[in-house]
């Protein structure tokens, strides 16, 4: 995974309110953005490990585990890690919060200013 220092990216809910607050957040702390919704988010397993690497979670962690998706297709399974990198790949709008990369950091944006913590 290799990015421009500069650049700050982004992966996100389009539908949802706290991750518009976290993309404007984003634009106050760089000026080179890339934001991509979760919808349009197409990665390999070798990515998702990366990242998940450099969050330092479990693929599991990051799923919205109350979503009537999630509830109905992958609760009660007992997946291994390539099962849940399988069920990153096919429902990444599971997602629970935005996703922000910067300098080979990562963090899982649960609140729209823990964006901050990315700044220089």
């Amino acid at each position: 995974m290799k990015f421009h220092p500069n650049e700050l990216v982004i992966y996100y809910d389009a539908t949802s309110s706290s991750s518009k607050q976290t993309r404007a957040y984003a634009h106050s702390i760089s000026s080179h953005v890339n934001a991509t919704s979760y919808q349009d988010l197409r990665c390999s397993s070798t990515y998702w490990r990366d990242l998940l690497e450099m969050l330092q979670l479990r693929p599991k962690d990051l799923l919205n585990r109350a979503h009537p998706e999630y509830q109905s297709k992958i609760r009660g399974n007992n997946f291994d890690d390539e099962g849940w990198l399988t069920v990153l790949i096919r429902y990444p709008h599971l997602i629970k919060a935005p996703i922000a990369i910067k300098n080979r950091r990562a963090i899982l944006c649960r609140n729209p200013t823990e964006i901050l913590k990315l700044s220089d």
